[in-house]
């Protein structure tokens, strides 16, 4: 196999040319497969703004957009539903079969992961086997905490905290997940010695290699794994093997389009 590395977390713009550059990008990184969720739902300048004073959308994402792209990339793209709080959970889950994976996200709709909403989402999750991936907030419940008691109440749900915790030095939010074998660490965004924190204290079985593509570079997300120096067996389960179980996919035998 010429490369083995899946990217769990890359965005998918409503933007003309969008598929083009997000192959090209993970194309030129050595990336083979990747989990694509909705992007373009907020602008960047919004989601700022609401990450630091807060505020929120009602917007839905355009899912749709994703689907029809990952059923034609041959298996390399797998789709996750971003979810809108803010409508019945029966949207997401006439769309479950269609996806593998569910997205929340506190800081565009600005539901906290305490709402009986997010419960309803995860209930649909938990029936079709989806991971729930979100980002932490410093905000009431929003939190790293407030995802381990939302992951305690559904055990057999698997959660991914995204973007290596609430901002680019959270070793808290490891110590916090820790206990609770349910919750995976995906490694965008963080600074290397949270990746380094992570990797030791949670295990490789534990981490998730994305990028947030396009927000970041691939190129970027991969320089920090390689100055941490994960051992081939951890790399492997990093960046390829532990994707592919959280998502029930296949192992492929050969990558076609490398």
């Amino acid at each position: 196999m010429a490369q083995r590395i899946f990217d769990f977390h890359a965005r998918l713009a409503p933007a003309p040319g969008a598929l083009d550059r997000l192959t090209t990008a993970l194309d030129a990184a050595g990336i083979s497969r990747a989990a694509l969720c909705a992007g373009g739902t907020i602008t960047v300048e919004r989601l700022s703004r609401q990450l630091v004073v807060g505020g929120h959308l009602t917007t839905d994402a355009d899912n749709a957009a994703v689907i029809a792209a990952c059923r034609g990339s041959g298996g390399r793209f797998t789709p996750f539903w971003f979810a809108n709080p803010h409508r019945p959970a029966v949207v997401y889950e006439q769309a479950a079969g269609d996806v593998r994976g569910l997205e929340i996200s506190p800081a565009v709709h600005g539901v906290p992961l305490t709402d009986d909403r997010i419960d309803d989402l995860v209930r649909v999750a938990d029936a079709a086997g989806h991971p729930v991936y979100t980002v932490c907030l410093i905000r009431d419940g929003c939190g790293v905490r407030d995802l381990a008691t939302l992951a305690a109440r559904f055990p057999d749900t698997t959660f991914v905290l995204g973007h290596s915790g609430t901002g680019q030095l959270d070793v808290d939010a490891i110590e916090v997940i820790a206990p609770r074998d349910n919750i995976l660490f995906e490694t965008s965004g963080g600074y290397s010695v949270v990746l380094a924190t992570a990797l030791r204290r949670l295990g490789a079985g534990r981490l998730l290699f994305g990028t947030e593509f396009p927000l970041q570079h691939p190129e970027v997300e991969l320089a920090k794994v390689r100055a941490v120096g994960p051992a081939p067996h951890e790399w492997t389960a990093i960046a390829w093997d532990n994707a592919h179980r959280v998502l029930g996919l296949e192992v492929p035998d050969a990558i076609d389009h490398l």
